[in-house]
Formats: structure tokens, C-alpha cells, sequence
């Protein structure tokens, strides 16, 4: 295991891999990882599974020789579309859910067990996202949807469920993922023996940021994942800036989460896991920020501003999908309130009720009014009639208010991996 091979690529290139597991002399299967580069476009060559289109310009020919270091060489022959797999896809992060979120040692994890008991399974995102494809309908315990009756039915509609579910319901919850799988590793108040974990925490950030964004800190670049909407909606909400009281900049959220990202990996670094996982707390807190926004902002275009149309109440539901399980379990009640008037079948949005279902339970979730803010108008520099933001006065009370943000010092690192 970990042996370098080499062998000849389908172009006739040279190819570098690694044994993933142990070789023996009477062995009739050889399993091998691809090196990856580090350039995003180029990082691998063979790609092979998760794509409509198979790219095998890299894989290793279909007969050959391998040159196996430290053990000679050896023949082989395999189909390359068959017998190369992409080992981790973005439906695999939802469909290996239940073997990795849920019934591992240490499982399950306390985020993913809120989505597990809202919607009674542990792929509920690769069954939103097949039902969004197929037009069909959802298999949930509570937040059904059926994409195969009226609006809910239209291309548009389901344009934006799909990607929206892809990034926001399956993305979002596997970076907590990686950050769990850290802190299972953590050693208490051991410096030298974390490596594996540190690794697995910057996965997460890597997933939370995706590879659009290049390598700089408080980056504004367009991207696809759970960075890059955080930075869309402190524009709306006006919670950008240092201060999170700006339109632009980066968003508040994401400064505060990259704080936490280097701290967690810091005390990972130093053994300090239960330091370590208090700072996850309160990053899965902060991630659902966004997705609040996302339903608040679409609550208001499809409810006092009257845009109907199929991708805006098809964003207000995915937005409503991918946080209701959180609000679900600070109050039944409220969680239904908020679908009700999200769902893909809705024919009205009542988005004052909306905002106060949300604004009861943010210190239950976690959150703040200054951390969502409220729903802004950069045009006429002033909040939406009715969408002003609330104020927090204790730990469980809020008014409305005008303006308001915090203060914080940021310091933060970012370490991306790409990952075959």
C-alpha cells in the first residue's frame, strides 16, 4: 500500500499513481489512486464517474505494463470506463450519508440527525435533487415536494432545486461532515499525532469555499458553493463588510467562519479537541445564516413584491429546504409556518409570518438579528417596507431595528485541497 506506479495513459502519456491497498504475489486486482496536480483545470486527467461526458485522456490504457516501485513490474489489462471510478461525488455525499453522518462510531452527528429526523432519511438531498431531475415527487416524513404537478413542474422551477439542492442541501451538510471526521480523529493534548485531522478540517473548508475563489483571503469572486452565497446575501441584507453593516465586501459570516476555520485547526493542531469542537458548534451555526437569508429574501419577492414566476418560488423552496430541518427542531410549529409558504405548491406567501417564524427561534438556532440583517434595498439605500431587520435585547427577545453590526478582528488562513 502507497507503493508509486507508473504506467502509459490511453494518449500514450506517462501516468503516476499509488496503491490503495497492499500487493501480493498472488493479488489478480491492483487498486490505484491518480496523482492530482494542484491546478484546478488540470488536476487530474482521468475522470471517470459524476460525469455525463467520461474524460479518459489520462487513465492508464486499457492493456499494458504497470512498473510497480520496490516490486517490478506487472501486466494488466481493464476497461477504463468501467474500472476507474470518481470515488467521491457530490450524490455520493448524500447517498453514503446514512454509512458516514449516521450509524458510524461517534454517530450520529447532531447536525445531520436534525435533517435525519425532519426528513425521515439520510439521502434526503440526493432524493430532492433525483425528484427535481425526474419530475417526480419527494419520500420525506415532513417538506414533501412534488415536482411533477403544476409550477412545480416547470423547467425553471426545477433548474434551481437541483443546483440550489446540489450546493446548499448536499454540500452544506458534508462539510460538517469533515469537520466531525476531525474532531473523531482528535487526540487530547497530543501536538505531534493530528496531521489527519488538520487534513480532514481543511477539506471542509475547502468545501465550504469551493475552488473559484482562488486563494485569497476575503475573496469576492463569483463561485458556486456556501461561500459564495454568503457574499450574495450580506448584498441583500446589508451584513458585509468588518463590520457587517456594509453592502460590500465580504460577507460578515464568511469572516467570522475563516476566524473559527483557523482556530479549529489551531487547536486541532495543539490536541485541544474539546476546544476544538465547540468551535464546530459555532460554525454550523453560522452556515445557516445564508440559508436563512436565502428563504427571507425569496419570501419577500414571491409574497409583498409578487414574483411568482417558477425560479423564484423554486429558490424560495430549495432556500426553505435546506434550513427547515434547524428551525424543525426549535419549534414544529413555526418549521410548518415557514414550508407553508415556501413549498413548491404554495399560492401565496405571507412574509411576515415568515420572518417572525425565523426571528423566534434564531437564539434557539444560534443566531442573531445582526447576523441576518434584513432584507435591503441598495438602490434607494433603505430596508424593504415590513423587512427591516430585528434587534437582539436579550438571549431570547427581539425588536425591530434600522442598523446595528459588531465588531471583530479577523485573522484567518486557507488551506484547499483538491481532492480525487
Amino acid at each position: 500500500k502507497g507503493s508509486i506506479i507508473t504506467g502509459v495513459t490511453t494518449d500514450g502519456g506517462p501516468v503516476r499513481g499509488q496503491a490503495l491497498s497492499d500487493i501480493g504475489l498472488s493479488s489478480t486486482t491492483i487498486e490505484i489512486q491518480y496523482t492530482t496536480g494542484d491546478v484546478q483545470s488540470t488536476y487530474v486527467s482521468c475522470q471517470v464517474g459524476g460525469l455525463p461526458v467520461p474524460n479518459t485522456a489520462g487513465c492508464l490504457k486499457a492493456t499494458g505494463t504497470l512498473t510497480i516501485a520496490g516490486a517490478g513490474t506487472a501486466s494488466y489489462s481493464y476497461d477504463p470506463l468501467m474500472d476507474n471510478d470518481n470515488a467521491r461525488t457530490i450524490q455520493g455525499f448524500s447517498t453514503g450519508a446514512d454509512a458516514k453522518m449516521r450509524t458510524c462510531p461517534n454517530c450520529p452527528y447532531p447536525d445531520f440527525l436534525k435533517f435525519f429526523q425532519y426528513y425521515g432519511r439520510s439521502d434526503y438531498a440526493d432524493n430532492w435533487i433525483t425528484a427535481s431531475f425526474d419530475g417526480t415527487a419527494t419520500s420525506f416524513s415532513f417538506g414533501n415536494a412534488n415536482f411533477g404537478s403544476g409550477i412545480a413542474s416547470e423547467r425553471a422551477l426545477r433548474i434551481e432545486t437541483i443546483e440550489k439542492g446540489t450546493a446548499y442541501m448536499s454540500v452544506w451538510m458534508y462539510v460538517l461532515r469533515e469537520f466531525e471526521d476531525a474532531l473523531d480523529d482528535c487526540q487530547d493534548g497530543c501536538i505531534d499525532c493530528n496531521d489527519d485531522p488538520v487534513h480532514a478540517w481543511d477539506e471542509g473548508v475547502a468545501f465550504y469555499t469551493g475552488s473559484s475563489h482562488g486563494t485569497q483571503l476575503n475573496s469576492v469572486e463569483p463561485g458556486y458553493f456556501i461561500y459564495s452565497l454568503a457574499n450574495k446575501r450580506c448584498v441583500d441584507f446589508k451584513t458585509c463588510g468588518p463590520n457587517g453593516n456594509s453592502v460590500q465586501g465580504n460577507s460578515y459570516v464568511n469572516r467570522r467562519l475563516f476566524t473559527l476555520f483557523d482556530t479549529g485547526k489551531t487547536q486541532l493542531q495543539g490536541g485541544q479537541c474539546a476546544a476544538a469542537r465547540e468551535t464546530k458548534v459555532a460554525i454550523s451555526k453560522l452556515m445557516a445564516v445564508p440559508l436563512v437569508q436565502g428563504v427571507l429574501r425569496y419570501a419577500y419577492i414571491t409574497g409583498p413584491q409578487n414574483n411568482r414566476d417558477p425560479k423564484s418560488i423554486g429558490e424560495g423552496a430549495v432556500f426553505a429546504a435546506s434550513v427547515l430541518p434547524i428551525v424543525h427542531a426549535c419549534s414544529q410549529v413555526d418549521a410548518q409556518t415557514i414550508f407553508d409558504n415556501m413549498k413548491v405548491s404554495s399560492t401565496a406567501t405571507d412574509f411576515a409570518s415568515v420572518k417572525t417564524a425565523f426571528e423566534s427561534h434564531y437564539n434557539c438556532m444560534g443566531i442573531t438579528c445582526e447576523d441576518v440583517g434584513g432584507y435591503y434595498d441598495e438602490a434607494l439605500q433603505e430596508y424593504y417596507p415590513g423587512a427591516n431587520p430585528c434587534v437582539t435585547t436579550s438571549s431570547s427577545n427581539t425588536i425591530s431595528r434600522s442598523t446595528g453590526g459588531f465588531i471583530m478582528s479577523i485573522v484567518a488562513s486557507l488551506v484547499l485541497y483538491s481532492i480525487l
